[in-house]
């Protein structure tokens, strides 16, 4: 490959990584510090998710055997308190609501889940959640300052509370001063701290969802690390003992 192609390439993916950047949204990104290993918060994650989320937003991609067997959950379980739909325990996360309802309500059928965390990453969807503020100009009264324009209403606000933005100065005459940061003008069932959990718990199912075979391609990662230091030891046994003579 020539250098030309090289230079070629590398600007392509730069042109790419600035588009996926743009996609992501104006706002600031927290960092979401969820851990996959931590499965209680996994499993709170699924049970949140199921309850505020998946009216609308299917995982078309997990099926609820899937999800139970690694999340370390049973069959009642999850048929009980995670099945909404009447769905079997073998089929993948779908949503009850009508495909018409859906697009008389929003326009058009909310976006399947599934890859969510690999196409915007974790910190986003994290942000993106703590982001929703009042906004009347908005067909749903809601907007959301990772992602502006948001065609969807806070779907935790009732955790939450209802935050009202604070506008920084505008940059330019007649365009919109932008949001600098919110103030809770409703708090919501819980304080700032346990939200913050629970959509970190959400976020951390999210990404679970988006890459199921991670969990264990970690703990078979460090198998394998082990295996290659015990193999690295054994032959270094076996090249001292053939060069030992040699001097």
């Amino acid at each position: 490959m020539t250098d030309k192609w090289i230079v070629r390439l590398l600007m392509a993916a730069a042109v790419l990584f600035c588009a996926s950047a743009s996609a992501a949204g104006g706002g600031k990104l927290q960092q979401a510090g969820n851990d996959l290993g931590d499965q209680a918060s996994l499993q709170r994650g699924a049970q949140a998710y199921m309850s505020y989320c998946s009216a609308c937003h299917s995982l078309k991609y997990l099926r609820y055997s899937r999800m139970a067997e690694d999340l370390g959950l049973s069959e009642e379980q999850v048929m009980k308190n995670l099945n909404f739909t009447g769905a079997a325990y073998g089929e993948q996360i779908q949503v009850s609501m009508p495909h018409d309802a859906a697009t008389k309500w929003f326009g058009k059928m909310p976006p399947d889940l599934s890859l969510i965390s690999r196409v915007r990453g974790s910190d986003w969807i994290y942000s993106y959640l703590k982001s929703f503020y009042l906004d009347e100009s908005r067909p749903l009264g809601w907007n959301n300052t990772v992602f502006p324009n948001a065609s969807m209403p806070n779907p935790l606000w009732e955790l939450q509370g209802i935050q009202h933005p604070i506008h920084g100065k505008a940059e330019q005459a007649g365009i919109d001063p932008p949001v600098v940061g919110f103030t809770l003008g409703q708090p919501g069932k819980v304080d700032p701290r346990q939200y913050d959990q629970t959509v970190r718990d959400i976020t951390n199912f999210l990404e679970y969802a988006g890459e199921p075979a991670a969990l264990k391609r970690q703990s078979l990662g460090v198998w394998v690390i082990l295996f290659l230091a015990l193999l690295t030891f054994l032959a270094y046994l076996v090249k001292t003992e053939y060069w030992k003579d040699v001097h």
